[in-house]
């Protein structure tokens, strides 16, 4: 059974459309990555108008964060050293 010009350039067009759709969808992930990364550096202080490289950026991010979490800490125990309740939901 031999396949006809129609049946192959319409195979063909349906590939060329999902290699186009694939990357398509590529391109998509990859930017929303890089604004990810975009509003790390508006985020984390240190970081605003520096040239992005993304190890940087996770590694700072995580330091960031780390000093927050002892931050809030302190908070907490100020708070219940002066007598004050802490709900235990913000204990975590």
């Amino acid at each position: 059974m031999s396949t006809s010009p129609s049946q192959t350039s319409g195979s063909s067009a349906d590939a060329a459309n999902k290699n186009s759709s694939a990357a398509a969808a590529k391109q998509k992930r990859r930017q929303a990555i890089r604004e990810g990364f975009d509003r790390l550096t508006e985020l984390v202080p240190g970081l605003q108008g520096q040239g992005r490289s993304e190890g940087l950026v996770l590694k700072r991010t995580v330091d960031y964060m780390r000093e927050q979490l002892v931050q809030r800490q302190a908070l907490i125990d100020r708070v219940e050293q002066a007598g004050g309740d802490v709900d235990p939901k913000f204990k975590k």
